[in-house]
């Protein structure tokens, strides 16, 4: 048994959903938590939960799943939670079929697409998506007419659209797009947030009259999609964890163990 598959046992109880890590380290405080038959004092106590048997009470912890971390490249025209109840694809559908029950990283509008994480880490969901942590979100927008640059300075400085302040820092440079039927011209943005409100980017885009042609994000945090096709998914690096652990603010002992 390696020390790389342990962690500290208010993890462990904590990865069972038997309790919080602060419900699982009160639990230990009153001497109700044993590992292999013996009472647990020791909050730095490490074990494996696929070795070692977890009793709370006398009664043995559920087995829980490995952690698993995907980036998609997610199409248009799938839905971006876990289901639908009207049958539409979402993109847990377009998960592998061995893996874990998994919930999307924040989301992307049904005619959005681009990189999307998808794990069941449920302290690296919570971290990554609390506004304290402000993860960069870097799309690609094609937008309909050239934006000037008094109006990508509107969008820098920060637009109030029915009552929440939009904000994003536009990049300088903007490359052509190409003549839609309607034989208008588009062009493109790269914008850079740190918030995840509804159709943020929309927003501020209408807000300066300019329509979104095509939304696509192209980076969270330290994760870049890079050429990942479309409908694709990967799992991600031991790498690509660990700068996703350092952005969302936790330790390595928030996993159970990296694939």
């Amino acid at each position: 048994m390696t020390d790389a598959h342990r962690i500290r046992i208010a993890v462990a109880i904590a990865r069972s959903g038997r309790t919080s890590r602060r419900g699982a380290e009160s639990l230990i405080r009153d001497g109700r938590v044993s590992v292999d038959g013996e009472r647990v004092a020791d909050f730095s106590l490490r074990v494996d939960p696929d070795q070692h048997q977890i009793t709370i009470d006398g009664t043995p912890l559920p087995k829980t799943e490995p952690l698993r971390y995907y980036a998609l490249n997610k199409p248009r025209g799938v839905l971006s939670s876990a289901r639908d109840e009207r049958g539409r694809t979402t993109v847990v559908d377009l998960l592998p079929q061995h893996a874990p029950r998994c919930v999307p990283v924040g989301r992307l509008d049904l005619d959005s697409e681009g990189l999307m994480l998808l794990t069941n880490d449920g302290p690296l969901v919570r971290g990554l998506l609390h506004p304290s942590s402000e993860v960069q979100r870097v799309y690609l927008v094609e937008v309909v007419g050239a934006p000037t640059n008094d109006q990508l300075d509107r969008i820098n400085d920060g637009i109030v659209d029915d009552g929440e302040r939009l904000q994003a820092k536009p990049a300088r440079s903007r490359r052509p797009g190409r003549r839609l039927r309607s034989g208008r011209e588009t062009s493109w943005l790269t914008l850079t947030l740190h918030t995840g409100r509804k159709r943020e980017v929309r927003r501020l885009c209408e807000a300066i009259d300019h329509h979104v042609v095509t939304l696509r994000r192209v980076r969270f945090g330290p994760l870049l999609l890079r050429d990942l096709a479309s409908g694709v998914v990967r799992p991600l690096s031991r790498r690509e964890i660990r700068m996703l652990r350092r952005a969302a603010g936790i330790g390595s002992d928030s996993s159970e163990r990296e694939p």
